[in-house]
């Protein structure tokens, strides 16, 4: 018996577009759980079970899994088989070689001459008791090495397939769903699943097969003394899996307080200012506080838990090896049992002992090791977009730029319709304003004109062509976006302005830079068009990174442009350089412009006033104000 066990395993660049519409059908969007789509339900990460509902149905998916890796697994289960073979063959060969050792030592005790390791051969049969060992030792780490590498194959497969399916996934699955929840599928259990089929899984097998060979040997030497040891093993079973319930559950405890600890952390962390701004450092330091505690009671007792496990089952085991001595030590006096046979049924009985009393920990270890795949394959089967038509229609070329909505019906849930009838025109080259307050579904228009989600009813045609009949990258080739929220990658500057458009050269990249009067704040960076930015660009401000992202769309040169009051994190100053920039850039494009402050959108050809999901009025500004509609009391509430 070892003197520890090991501890039980029980332990967004489009989303941003929606938060616009968030406050009209919030309540029709609950984030229940990882992965929850409206046909089915995932319990969330804090009240995950790890048992799993259907062991077996995950359990051939997951070595389905593997069927590239066969002769790495055929390799496997023979090293397996031959580890277990010279594993049990040791002690039984070591009983024969230390009674010849003891016959041998008697007779030379006996004769009065000096002992040598010649006599009758026992030198060679201790050689080839050590070959037994260096063979064993050899098939160990075979399966060990072997496994490691199917395991992190495994591991490599399933990240890759996951990373594809998040291409595929719609909107509404990343509106529904934290990104924690859907990075703890792809981080930990991922790594739990790794873990267990490098450790768990290979520990299970090795321990079912060893003790059952085991078991048989010892009943062939002496079923007495086995049964008496098995009785004192159920009593260490019985324990163990008293404590392992317990330790369970409190490790899902653990688990359930340190994920609320790091989100306040987090949130406190990014909220940095806000929390200085409003005085209120004590309050945060005090709810950290009271968390962190909770969090040390709770994993101070699951430790405890972990560890009192040990020495209980150890004193157990010890009184069970006395037991057996002082019986064995009878039946070798009755000439019942021989030296030899004796310290091969001890080897056995250190053999079995730790996978009978582990058994609990290893069982509870593979169910959550199954729980993690199945919610990782829930993943894998959740709803994708509407496959791309095939054939599929082209733009028309050269793209002018004509929009059109016609009765365009949509709902983000079925039987809950947002727009009823939504129908206009954008005629090429014109600038399209769209306009309401929050909720009113500004941010849904642009998120159909993008087949970010398809339309229950109506078409949405771009010159002419029904845009549900093109590829969604076709079509969205034709757009640039420029947001309030801005989005920059890990790389460098030069990188990030060439997002859209890769193949760009050095020379486009600086020339869009300029266009966007940014040429000279990135020259003033380390290393200018090479300086690397990480994927939050903390090192900028907003306003530099929103200067970034308009730069991005200059050197796109997309046909039609989609502005979410882009000038907002700006200064004055620069605001007025931008607008002219952006005047020169919408020229001869079409333009939907997503207005807050509707001083910037006087001169549009046309303004979209929205009130929950629908179009209101349309018309140009003087139309509108002339209607003393809707629009008309939005404008003059705003210059009050």
């Amino acid at each position: 018996m070892t003197d520890e066990l090991n501890e039980l395993d029980a332990l967004h660049a489009t989303d941003t577009i929606v938060e616009d519409d968030r406050s009209m059908h919030g309540s029709e969007h609950p984030n229940e759980g990882p992965f929850s789509e409206p046909e089915q339900h995932y319990d969330a990460p804090e009240e995950e079970d790890d048992t799993p509902k259907d062991a077996w149905r995950t359990a051939k998916r997951l070595f389905a899994q593997l069927r590239n890796q066969r002769t790495r697994l055929i390799v496997v289960c023979c090293s397996i088989v031959c580890y277990t073979v010279v594993h049990l063959a040791g002690p039984v060969y070591s009983a024969i070689v230390v009674d010849d050792l003891w016959k041998v030592v008697q007779q030379t005790w006996k004769a009065h001459v000096a002992f040598s390791l010649a006599t009758d051969g026992i030198g060679w049969k201790i050689g080839v008791l050590a070959v037994l060992y260096l063979l064993e030792w050899a098939f160990y780490y075979t399966q060990t090495y072997l496994m490691a590498s199917v395991a992190e194959r495994l591991n490599l497969t399933l990240r890759e397939q996951i990373s594809a399916k998040l291409q595929v996934l719609p909107l509404r699955f990343f509106d529904r769903n934290k990104p924690g929840e859907v990075l703890s599928r792809v981080t930990n259990d991922l790594d739990r699943i790794s873990e267990t089929m490098q450790n768990g899984l290979l520990r299970l097998i090795n321990a079912i097969v060893g003790t059952v060979g085991a078991l048989i040997i010892m009943f062939v030497y002496s079923w007495q003394l086995t049964l008496v040891f098995l009785a004192v093993m159920a009593i260490n079973v019985a324990i163990t899996k008293i404590v392992a319930s317990k330790n369970l559950a409190a490790a899902a405890q653990r688990q359930e307080v340190v994920g609320e600890l790091t989100g306040v952390v987090e949130e406190y962390y990014q909220g940095r200012d806000v929390i200085k701004a409003s005085n209120r450092e004590e309050r945060s330091i005090d709810t950290v506080s009271e968390i962190t505690e909770r969090t040390r009671v709770i994993a101070q007792r699951a430790d405890f838990l972990t560890q009192v496990i040990n020495p209980l089952v150890r004193m157990i085991n010890r009184f069970s090896q006395v037991l057996v001595a002082l019986l064995a030590g009878w039946m070798m006096i009755k000439g019942r049992m021989s030296i030899g046979v004796t310290q091969a049924y001890f080897q056995y009985i250190n053999q079995i002992g730790e996978p009978i009393t582990e058994a609990g920990y290893m069982i509870n270890s593979l169910q959550s090791s199954l729980a993690s795949a199945e919610r990782t394959f829930a993943l894998l089967d959740s709803p994708e977009e509407t496959p791309d038509p095939s054939p599929a229609l082209e733009p028309a070329e050269p793209v002018r730029g004509r929009v059109e909505f016609k009765h365009v019906k949509f709902g983000y849930e079925p039987g809950k319709t947002l727009m009823h009838d939504v129908d206009f025109v954008a005629e090429p080259g014109k600038k399209i304003a769209i306009v309401g307050s929050t909720g009113a579904g500004k941010t849904t228009l642009i998120n159909l004109l993008m087949r970010f989600y398809d339309i229950d009813s109506g078409a949405i045609t771009l010159d002419g062509v029904n845009t549900a009949k093109m590829t969604r990258a076709d079509l969205r080739k034709q757009f640039g976006m420029v947001l309030q929220d801005t989005w920059l990658f890990g790389g460098t500057v030069a990188e990030n302005l060439a997002y859209g458009k890769p193949d760009a050269t050095h020379k486009q990249i600086v020339a869009a830079a300029k266009a966007a009067h940014v040429d000279h704040f990135i020259r003033t960076l380390p290393n200018g068009y090479d300086t690397v930015l990480d994927n939050e660009a903390a090192n900028l401000s907003i306003g530099q990174r929103q200067l970034l992202t308009i730069a991005r769309v200059f050197l796109a040169d997309p046909a039609i442009l989609i502005l979410d009051e882009a000038t907002s994190s700006v200064d004055t100053r620069t605001e007025e350089q931008i607008a002219a920039a952006m005047n020169a850039l919408m020229e001869h494009r079409t333009s939907f412009v997503i207005a807050h402050r509707l001083s910037t959108i006087r001169d549009a050809d046309l303004i979209l006033y929205m009130e929950h999901g629908d179009i209101l009025e349309q018309g140009t500004h003087e139309q509108l104000m002339e209607k003393n509609g809707a629009y008309a009391h939005l404008y003059n509430s705003q210059f009050a």
